[in-house]
């Protein structure tokens, strides 16, 4: 089984800034891609930011130039680094991870963001 878990939400007025964190563990074969999916109230879940073993990085529209995803040091991590935040960016932030020759996604309880004066 592999356990993922996010931190880093809260609350932040429009223009801020947040980094959320995401990592890995257990029973891991090897992680092919990590993501970063957002859901708000009443909306379906959405991709906000996805990153491959290989570094390869993909954006949703509508974060693109003020989002960056990025893996980190320790293994099977990744960030998500969000600037010029906007009310509209306040949903429950989830991570994602795809593991396995046979993929299999696993993901995280997700983590509150909040953007608002």
């Amino acid at each position: 089984q592999v356990q993922v878990v996010e931190s880093g939400g809260g609350l932040v007025q429009p223009g801020g800034s947040l980094r959320l964190s995401c990592a890995a563990s257990g029973s891991i074969f090897s992680i092919n891609v990590m993501a970063w999916y957002r859901q708000a109230p009443g909306k379906q879940r959405e991709l906000v930011a996805g990153i491959t073993s290989t570094g390869r990085t993909n954006y949703g529209d509508s974060v693109k130039g003020r989002f960056t995803i990025s893996r980190g040091n320790a293994k099977n991590t990744v960030f998500l680094q969000m600037n010029s935040l906007k009310p509209e960016d306040t949903a429950i932030y989830y991570c994602n991870a795809v593991d396995g020759i046979v993929p299999h996604s696993y993901w995280g309880q997700g983590t509150q963001v909040t953007v608002s004066s």
